[in-house]
């Protein structure tokens, strides 16, 4: 899967493009971050951090990470408590067929295992199973109607469809068995501390020669890390036992049993289980920044004047003046409240735009939430008004303004033109839309935003003279 990190660029970059609307503007940090020291991919990171500056979108990946390792875990210790419950169950006798019971120990165990090494060797490009996938859908583990949540969803499930996921799932998967297997160690362990047992061997179609060359062959590998093995005597004297035999014998068979549990079962599968967490962190998933989306954020970073002689900086997009008409006006404030009460006289009072044509003036109030905007376009539809629509600094040039914008523009029959206004009057140009408790450079780049906005959409602007 992509790292955290990964996830949460990400994630920003499928909720931008699909215009949502972010706790901090991304153009405001697009454009911060154009002076900032950095490579490419970390300044991508420290932009998808601020634009989450209240850490919603970090909290759903995690939510979502968190119930599927939590899945994980729950079935490991599920799995551990099997092994240890099985063969406790196995183990009731205090004479035990000493073949059986190791065959039950790895035989399934060793066949799943080889299966697995034929199968990794003849499907090298495989992609992850399908019903893997499926079983570990996010859209299982978490419900959510918003944007945020539903993107989220998507993205850990394209990160399951990759390639690489195959060897996350062969990784689970030796995880299971690695906890079946701890749990069977653990009850071998308990049993031989608590009880004493004696080991027997028969066979109706092997010869007793064969089975001691067997059993010397398997003590092999257990006794090359210091575990005790029967020997020849031993081996013999276990046949057909059903009865107490020394204890210095039954040690030895136990040595084998634990060694062979251990050097069979338990360092293969770790062997196998490192060997996918190897191959899954070499073929992980990594951030696309070659993608149009991020290669026009890197390409605005890079931006810089190599000769300032021969650099002709491009004019800033300006918005048309503003028009006023002769017919009736109706004043809107967008969103926020006025200072003054009738706030459109200092835009209309003076020589640039003459109030004494119009015919009449209504004040429409504060256009915000769904019921404003169908409020003022019922009325639109009915009369053919100018609209003067007042739209404060602390506003924001988003979609979803940028959306009601339109929205006026369409039904005003008129024409609309716009005034920006600010906390003490209405903003002169570039310096007087600062408020006292934001910076002035914002101020320019959001005036700056909105006369871009306006010239885009050929919405006239009201000047100001001071």
């Amino acid at each position: 899967m992509l790292s955290p990190q990964d996830q949460l660029t990400e994630l920003v970059r499928a909720l931008e493009t699909d215009q949502h609307v972010f706790a901090t503007d991304p153009l405001l940090i697009t454009e911060k971050l154009q002076g900032e020291d950095g490579m490419p991919i970390q300044k991508l990171y420290r932009r998808a951090s601020r634009i989450d500056s209240n850490g919603a979108l970090a909290r759903v990946l995690g939510k979502i990470d968190g119930r599927i390792k939590g899945i994980m875990i729950v079935m490991s210790v599920v799995w551990c408590i099997s092994g240890f419950l099985g063969l406790f169950t196995l183990l009731q006798s205090n004479v035990v067929n000493f073949f059986y019971v190791l065959v039950c120990l790895l035989g399934f165990h060793t066949i799943m295992l080889g299966g697995w090494l034929v199968m990794t060797l003849v499907n090298r490009d495989q992609q992850s199973p399908s019903w893997f996938a499926s079983f570990v859908s996010p859209s299982y583990l978490i419900r959510g109607k918003d944007d945020v949540t539903k993107a989220a969803v998507d993205l850990y499930e394209r990160q399951l469809q990759h390639s690489g996921m195959r060897w996350y799932l062969g990784r689970f998967s030796h995880q299971l068995w690695l906890a079946t297997l701890t749990g069977m160690l653990l009850a071998i362990i308990f049993l031989l501390v608590v009880r004493q047992y004696s080991f027997s061997w028969e066979s109706t179609l092997l010869s007793d020669q064969a089975l001691v060359s067997l059993t010397q062959v398997l003590g092999w590998l257990p006794s090359m890390v210091g575990f005790g093995v029967p020997d020849s005597t031993a081996i013999a004297q276990s046949r057909l036992v059903t009865e107490a035999m020394p204890l210095s014998v039954a040690r030895q068979w136990a040595g084998l049993l634990v060694g062979s549990l251990l050097m069979y079962g338990i360092v293969p599968r770790a062997i196998a289980w490192a060997f996918c967490a190897l191959m899954f962190r070499r073929k992980k998933m990594r951030l696309d920044i070659k993608q149009p989306y991020y290669q026009k954020i890197l390409n605005f970073w890079q931006r810089h004047v190599v000769d300032a002689d021969d650099f002709t900086e491009a004019p800033a997009p300006i918005a048309p003046k503003a028009t006023v008409s002769a017919g009736k006006k109706l004043v809107a404030l967008l969103e926020y409240p006025a200072d003054q009460d009738k706030w459109w006289q200092s835009g209309l009072d003076g020589s640039s735009h003459s109030l004494e044509q119009s015919s009449e003036v209504e004040n429409f109030g504060i256009v915000d939430d769904r019921d404003d905007m169908a409020r003022l376009k019922n009325y639109l539809d009915g009369h053919p008004v100018q609209v003067l629509l007042g739209i404060h600094s602390n506003a924001l040039p988003d979609r979803g303004t940028l959306r009601k914008l339109d929205q006026i523009a369409a039904h005003a029959k008129d024409g609309l033109i716009v005034q920006l206004l600010s906390d003490n009057s209405v903003s002169t140009g570039l310096t007087d839309a600062r408020t006292d408790d934001e910076p002035l450079d914002k101020q320019v780049v959001r005036y700056q935003q909105w006369q871009t906005a306006l010239s885009a959409r050929k919405i006239g602007l009201v000047d100001i003279d001071t």
